[in-house]
């Protein structure tokens, strides 16, 4: 295959960040990446955390530290600044998912919540015993009005750094420290009967989520583009198809090596193509009868609004 240069131009899927806003007290918020804050005014649930976005050169040659004040203003910016978070939830534990995970959930009081790589990020940085849940596949845990169900699932292919994290993992540290560990699909319910499918990696474990429903999908579509369209299809009916979800969010599209304090752009094509990614998707998501959409960073959507009935 013929390597080229730049990324997708956004602007050309500008009508696609047409997510609902949240007009009442529950909403999801984008914060980049697989980062997803899911907020009801009484209850919170963050997934990853993710907010360092250390860049490329230093990912790649030297070791990465949470950035205190990247996060701060992440936080504050969110409306989290000195407010309670019922859990922080890594879905898996690369650096772009799990590194920030704990130093959030410290000063939010949050319990961070994943499989035992996670739990070993969590005892790198200091957390308590009891700000720390280890799951495993099928555990449903609650969180003041959400619901969270753990299902397995897999990176997707190829997964860069395999295996687990076996001991606390103290940072500074090469970006390949941050193995994956255990991935999660993760399904939420909150108390309104709302319910949505986070799936952070384009992976899959076939069959694993036979069973669950989700009205909403936010689906992973990091390095999706650079893989055959056999693969986007099967992995799109193991997860949308599957939960029978009739609105599909897409994340893990963005470049994360830049802040978030500047307008998010797509992944290169070196690493992914997210205008291939989105033509297959379309035309499953046409026969399926499903919307496809991107969420706007920052801004509290109801991706709920206009499914019932």
């Amino acid at each position: 295959m013929r390597w080229k240069l730049g990324r997708p131009n956004i602007d050309d899927h500008a009508a696609r960040f047409d997510v609902p806003p949240a007009t009442g007290g529950f909403g999801v918020m984008f914060l980049g990446v697989s980062t997803l804050l899911f907020d009801d005014g009484g209850s919170a649930v963050l997934t990853d955390g993710f907010f360092s976005r250390p860049s490329l050169p230093r990912l790649a040659l030297g070791r990465v530290a949470p950035d205190a004040g990247r996060i701060g203003a992440a936080l504050s910016r969110a409306g989290l600044d000195g407010r309670r978070l019922d859990a922080v939830v890594p879905l898996h534990t690369h650096v772009d998912h799990a590194m920030d995970s704990a130093v959030v959930a410290r000063p939010t009081n949050a319990t961070l919540v994943g499989g035992r790589s996670a739990a070993n990020v969590g005892r790198g940085h200091g957390l308590p015993p009891d700000r720390i849940r280890v799951v495993s596949t099928g555990d449903r845990l609650e969180f003041g009005s959400f619901s969270l169900t753990f299902v397995e699932s897999a990176h997707c292919p190829p997964d860069r750094f395999p295996g687990a994290i076996t001991e606390p993992l103290v940072p500074p540290v090469r970006a390949r420290a941050y193995r994956c560990g255990e991935a999660w699909s993760l399904l939420v319910r909150h108390a309104s009967g709302r319910t949505a499918l986070v799936q952070a990696s384009a992976g899959f474990v076939p069959g694993a989520l036979d069973g669950h429903r989700a009205e909403v999908a936010y689906l992973g579509v990091g390095q999706l583009g650079v893989l055959d369209e056999d693969y986007i299809t099967t992995y799109w009916r193991q997860t949308v198809g599957t939960v029978g979800a009739r609105r599909v969010v897409l994340v893990h599209w963005d470049d994360f090596f830049r802040p978030l304090d500047r307008p998010l752009r797509a992944l290169p094509y070196a690493g992914d193509d997210l205008d291939a990614t989105l033509r297959v998707l379309d035309r499953l998501a046409d026969r399926d009868g499903v919307t496809v959409h991107l969420p706007a960073v920052w801004r509290r959507e109801d991706p709920w609004t206009g499914l019932s009935g």
